[in-house]
């Protein structure tokens, strides 16, 4: 990827959500680029900061969050401290985020038609009404409704949940931004639609060359569409490197229980894989390693003190006190 064009770089990002509960550390020392025409996968079980890194990104971050410390480059320009008008000319346009329940997502008071060409009058001011309608028929085409002329003006409830999604994808693809996020876009789905809905993203990232950032827990679905992988747990970066690399070469712990809790296909008498324990408390993170808990591997200095950085090529690289030469051999 060293020759592609680097559309999006994070750099030690820490995010925080103020609750009455206390203060949240929900991304702490984050960091990832992204580049032209590929696709990222985030993973990582829930509460490991995968949604909230890409909303501080998108600047959607719930009441009482906001990025500590940090930078977000697009295309060069640091958007972290934007003004939500400044942003607004951002979302959609540059980046695009499909959220991971259309039904909730979408307007269920506007008919679909309408909440696209809202898109593009906000970004394409133009763009005729006509050419509007025009255009937001071809995109419901492109995503595979069928009928789109009769069904631009029916509205959301009206739509099975794939379709829901599949409008949810004509919308942010609607202004044919670089980046797409997909936060879990086929949680709610059932198989086949699922494997439908991944076949049209690559589809559509050929045709306009998007770079998609992808947020889910099921690593089939990483396995059929991702070039490279992010592995996120407690708030951190645990694991990152090609797809191949992440699957066939695992190095962190954690990304070898994600791995582990993978049925076997075939195999009648397998008892089912889980981690032992639960995520940590991020209004108290430990101070070392937050997998120390549960890790079958751990070494007292894990507990006391987080782990470097280390890199196994020029992509690949783990935080795991494992391999560091100060402590291996150790018990």
């Amino acid at each position: 990827m060293s020759e592609k064009k680097k559309l999006l770089e994070v750099k030690d990002m820490y995010v925080s959500i103020h609750t009455d509960s206390g203060v949240v550390q929900a991304v702490r020392g984050v960091s990832f680029d992204l580049y032209e025409g590929e696709t990222l996968a985030i993973v990582g079980e829930s509460g490991s900061g995968k949604s909230i890194t890409n909303k501080a990104i998108m600047g959607l971050l719930p009441i009482g969050g906001r990025i500590d410390s940090g930078t977000v480059l697009l295309g060069g320009k640091d958007i972290t401290h934007y003004t939500e008008k400044q942003m607004r000319d951002v979302r959609g346009a540059e980046i695009s985020m499909i959220f991971q329940d259309p039904l909730t997502s979408l307007n269920p008071t506007m008919t679909v038609g309408k909440q696209i060409t809202e898109m593009l009058m906000l970004h394409k001011p133009g763009m005729t009404k006509e050419q509007r309608k025009e255009r937001a028929i071809e995109l419901l085409g492109m995503v595979g409704i069928p009928n789109p002329t009769e069904r631009f003006d029916q509205y959301p409830h009206q739509f099975s949940g794939g379709m829901r999604q599949r409008v949810m994808i004509s919308i942010a693809l609607a202004c044919e931004p670089k980046i797409l996020i997909a936060d879990e876009p086929t949680t709610a789905l059932d198989v086949t639609i699922q494997a439908q809905i991944l076949d049209l993203m690559k589809e559509l990232q050929k045709k306009i060359n998007t770079s998609i950032i992808i947020i889910t827990h099921n690593l089939g679905v990483v396995a059929s569409v991702a070039d490279r992988v992010l592995v996120m747990y407690g708030g951190k970066f645990a694991e990152v490197g090609d797809l191949d690399e992440v699957f066939y070469d695992m190095k962190h712990p954690y990304t070898k229980g994600l791995m582990e809790s993978i049925p076997i296909l075939h195999s009648e008498d397998q008892d089912l894989y889980s981690i032992p324990g639960s995520p940590p408390d991020l209004v108290k993170p430990p101070v070392g390693c937050p997998f120390a808990p549960r890790c079958n591997e751990c070494l007292k200095v894990c507990k006391l003190y987080p782990p470097k950085t280390h890199s196994f090529s020029e992509k690949h690289m783990a935080t795991c006190w494992l391999y560091d030469e100060r402590v291996k051999g150790a018990k």
